[in-house]
């Protein structure tokens, strides 16, 4: 199944009673396994999960930490880019030449890298003192 695919049909199955707006995420590993996440609301909003945290999370729980691939997909006028902080959730586990799509349910789409999506990327190497 391809990650179009595997992101169309999570986003059907987000829980977005408030917002009405509906993200899915695929995302691959090296390995080929594809791991899923949608958007999950709550009536306390910021206690919401993202669609990209949801996948990570499903990558880790599989036993695996590298992302090699990223689709999202949202029902909106352009392409969506995942906010700030799955920003930074990916890219704790995808290199910087990583490619991430991002597509609207009515066909555009939008191809970058890890390195375009989140410029300036705080890393572990930021904590090491020398």
């Amino acid at each position: 199944m391809s990650l179009l695919q595997s992101a169309t049909e999570v986003r059907e199955r987000a829980y977005a009673p408030y917002s009405r707006f509906k993200v899915g995420v695929a995302l691959r590993t090296p390995s080929g396994a594809v791991h899923v996440g949608c958007n999950v609301e709550n009536v306390a909003y910021p206690e919401g999960t993202c669609a990209e945290a949801g996948a990570i999370a499903a990558m880790v729980a599989a036993g695996e930490t590298v992302i090699s691939e990223v689709l999202v997909i949202a029902d909106s006028p352009d392409p969506v880019p995942p906010c700030g902080g799955c920003r930074q959730k990916i890219a704790e586990f995808a290199a910087q030449d990583v490619k991430v799509t991002l597509c609207t349910t009515d066909g555009k789409e939008m191809v970058m890298t890890v390195a375009e999506l989140l410029p300036g990327v705080f890393t572990a190497a930021h904590m090491e003192r020398t």
